[in-house]
This record gives structure tokens, C-alpha cells and sequence, in this order.
């Protein structure tokens, strides 16, 4: 391990998951008080209907969502490093332009599909507005320049930060909501207007910080001559918009399965074994989201991103046991304390999803391996096997098992994902002599 240490790129993705850190555990402490406050302050079957609203516009944003931080990442950084400012303006003003379209498209699909939800998880007149207010967050949702223009300036400080004043929004609004008994319109509007806030300052974040490095005028929206001058450009960001369309949108759309398959108060259910499954993998995350723009600085024929890989992971896999170990010990009176008797069930469906933690954590360097060496059209491949066997099991082991059968079908979608992946990982490696540097350049040929 000191060796590990001694490797100051490991040392700068172990820094900058610092800083995602300790915004996150503040995230997910006021994020168990805000949906503590939801679940008693309204019945198990307004909870879940909050649940899949939220779920929904997530799931809709999620499918539509360009990958534009990992594009940034992928061809920004190396233009920041060769000093290429027009090439880096024109990265921006790609994604920028990505995510005004499709987050426009997605909302206005978001909102036609939205009366069918309504009639089956039985949302009245009153809510439905209130639903339909809630779809115009779509586009907000459905961007992630900010994200990579901050990761990219290695500003993961400012990060941390956005990630902490929008949970902090939600808490305090839903102890209102819950004190006042505003019922679910005030926990509706609460996360709408914390969602909101929160959105428009991680633009602000990221237009302040272009102008501290004196890269004026590149938050501009473009498309057609920025993407003539970004050979490789659209086949990189349709590869990763529809890879991660797949395994967001089916993490999303599991919490909407379950409500539409076995009720709101299940899908309430398993959304909070879902809450307690994220918090459990935050680390893999915030590991995963350093370690992308750090590989990226490196030569992928060389072993050294590989073997940065292969540490991570197995910090990753620790911390993932320790936690896991944690959450069996404190699951059940956490729940109990946190949501109530009620909605103790819960603590079964983690106890089946714990399995997979270890597994998932461990694998998460995988996609970021596969995109440095241009592989991102191997990973669609793989997250399209993984998704499809996920989904099937989704809805047919809920039938014969309840809500504690949607927990074993997310246990093996996780295991399909990082079993996937693994494969063409390995092949990469094998293979790395034949890969350059900024290989997204050249994608398409390393993929034939």
C-alpha cells in the first residue's frame, strides 16, 4: 500500500474522491432525512407515488442523457494538455449544444407519456399538475457539461460543494413539509425548487470557472462546425449516450417497474433499498469519477493506467466489504429509526442486494478502461447483454416472489454488468500495445 501511494496519480484520484467525499456523506445523511420525513409524512401509497414521479422524470432524463462530461473529458483534456484552447472551446461548445437538444426533446416526451403513468399508479387531477411541473426539470437533469468542465479544470472542490447544498435544499424543505403537514404537494415542490437551485449552480460554477482560466466565450452552444473540427466526435457521444441510456434508464426505470408490476407501496419499498444500495457504493463512485479524468492523462499502451486500475479496484472491494458489513449490523434499527415499523421490509431486500456490492465496486474502473482505450463500442455491446438480462429478470421474478424478487433480479443485474464488462477489459489490456495516446480520436478504426 505505500508503494500504491507513492503513485502520485493514485494519490490525486484518492484527493480528488476526498473532496466528492465529503459532499456526499452529507448528501446522503440529509437525503435519508428528507425521504425520512417523506415516508412518515404521507401515507405508504403517496410515498410511492412521490417515489415514481421522481423515479420517472430521472428515468426519462437518464435515457435521453448525452454522456457530455465523459466527452469532455475525453477530448478536452488532452487538448488542455497540448495548450489546444481552440480545440478545448469547441469540445465545450459540442456538448453545450448536446445538451440543450436533447434535454429539450426529452422533456416534451417526458411530459406526452406522463397522463399513461398517471393511470396506472392512480395519480388524481390535482398531482398530475404538480407531476407535470416536475417533468420541466428534465432538461436540467438530462446535462452534464457543468459536470465535466469542472472535472476536467480539476474542480472537484466545486463539486462537492453542489452536491451538498441540493440535499441540504430537499432536508430542510421537507422538514417543513413534514411539520406542517403539507402533505405531497410540499414534498413536490420542495425537491422541485432544491432540484432547480441546485441545476443552475452547477452552471454558474462552471461559466465562473472558464472565465478564471481565460477561456472565454466557450460556453456557447454549437454543433455542426465545432463537431467538423472534432474528428470522432458523434461517434464517441452516440456510443456513450446509448450505453448510458441503457444502464441509467434501467436503474431508473427499476423503481417504475416495481410501482407498475407490484404497486406504489412496493416501489416505495424498494426505493429505499435502492437509497441504502447507492449510499453503500458511493465510494466506487466517487473512485470511478476521479479515476476517468486521471487515466486520461496517460499512455493506455503503457501498464500504468492498468495497473492504477487494478489498485483501485481492490480499494474499492475493501471499502465495499467493510460497508457491507456495516449495513448488516445497522440496516435493520436504522431503517426502523430513520422510515418507521412500516416500511421495515426494506432491510430483506438489502440484506439480497448487499451481495452485490463487493461485486459492483470492484468492477467500476472497467468502463473507464474500456473508454481510454476505445472501446466504447464494446461496452454498448456489453451493457446491452447486461440490461436485457437485468430487465428480464425484473419482471418475471416479481411475479413469482413479490418485492423481495425484484432485490434478487437487481443482485444479478449487478453481477451480468461487471461480468460483461470484465471480458473485453481483459482483451484490452492484452492488446494495449496497439493503442495510443487520445485513442477516441481514433475510436472507430480500434474498434474494426
Amino acid at each position: 500500500m505505500k508503494k500504491w501511494f507513492s503513485d502520485g496519480a493514485f494519490r490525486t484520484i484518492i484527493r480528488n474522491s476526498a473532496y466528492l467525499g465529503s459532499g456526499n456523506v452529507v448528501s446522503a445523511l440529509l437525503g435519508l432525512l428528507a425521504l425520512s420525513c417523506a415516508g412518515r409524512g404521507m401515507s405508504p401509497e403517496m410515498f410511492g407515488i412521490l417515489i415514481v414521479i421522481q423515479s420517472y422524470t430521472k428515468a426519462v432524463s437518464d435515457f435521453a442523457k448525452f454522456q457530455t462530461w465523459q466527452f469532455i473529458v475525453q477530448f478536452g483534456m488532452p487538448a488542455l494538455v497540448s495548450k489546444n484552447i481552440q480545440r478545448f472551446r469547441d469540445v465545450i461548445a459540442f456538448s453545450f449544444g448536446l445538451d440543450i437538444v436533447s434535454g429539450a426533446l426529452a422533456m416534451l416526451a417526458g411530459m406526452i407519456l406522463l397522463p399513461w403513468l398517471s393511470d396506472v399508479i392512480g395519480l388524481d387531477a390535482e398531482n398530475f399538475k404538480l407531476a407535470l411541473l416536475y417533468c420541466t426539470l428534465i432538461p436540467l437533469m438530462a446535462s452534464s457539461t457543468p459536470t465535466g468542465i469542472l472535472r476536467t479544470l480539476d474542480r472537484f472542490d466545486l463539486i462537492a460543494v453542489q452536491q451538498a447544498i441540493k440535499p441540504l435544499m430537499i432536508a430542510i424543505g421537507s422538514v417543513i413539509s413534514y411539520f406542517f403537514q403539507l402533505g405531497f404537494a410540499g414534498f413536490i415542490v420542495t425537491w422541485f425548487v432544491s432540484n432547480l437551485f441546485a441545476s443552475l449552480l452547477f452552471w454558474w460554477f462552471s461559466a465562473r470557472e472558464l472565465r478564471r482560466k481565460n477561456f472565454h466565450k466557450a460556453l456557447r452552444p454549437g454543433f455542426i462546425e465545432p463537431a467538423r473540427r472534432l474528428s470522432g466526435a458523434w461517434n464517441f457521444v452516440w456510443t456513450t449516450n446509448l450505453s448510458h441510456s441503457i444502464w441509467s434508464a434501467r436503474n431508473s426505470c427499476s423503481t417504475v417497474l416495481v410501482g407498475i408490476i407490484l404497486g406504489p407501496v412496493a416501489a416505495g419499498l424498494f426505493k429505499i433499498a435502492m437509497t441504502v444500495f447507492d449510499a453503500t457504493g458511493t465510494p466506487a463512485s466517487l473512485l470511478s469519477k476521479s479515476f476517468y479524468p486521471e487515466i486520461m492523462r496517460l499512455d493506455p499502451a503503457s501498464k500504468r493506467p492498468w495497473v492504477l486500475g487494478l489498485r483501485s479496484a481492490l480499494l474499492a472491494g475493501a471499502i465495499g466489504i467493510l460497508v457491507a458489513l456495516l449495513v448488516v449490523v445497522v440496516g435493520k434499527p436504522l431503517i426502523s429509526f430513520v422510515f418507521g415499523i412500516k416500511y421495515l421490509e426494506a432491510y430483506d431486500l438489502i440484506q439480497v442486494m448487499l451481495g452485490a456490492v463487493v461485486i459492483s465496486m470492484m468492477g467500476f474502473p472497467q468502463e473507464s478502461l474500456l473508454l481510454m482505450a476505445g472501446k466504447q463500442r464494446t461496452y454498448l455491446v456489453m451493457q446491452t447483454f447486461a440490461s436485457a438480462s437485468y430487465i428480464a429478470l425484473l419482471i418475471v421474478l416479481p411475479h413469482f416472489f413479490g418485492v423481495i424478487g425484484a432485490a434478487y433480479a437487481y443482485f444479478g443485474g449487478q453481477c451480468f454488468d461487471v461480468l460483461f464488462s470484465l471480458i473485453p477489459t481483459l482483451w484490452a489490456y492484452r492488446h494495449r500495445s496497439s493503442l495510443s495516446v487520445n485513442t477516441s480520436v481514433g475510436a472507430s478504426k480500434n474498434e474494426q
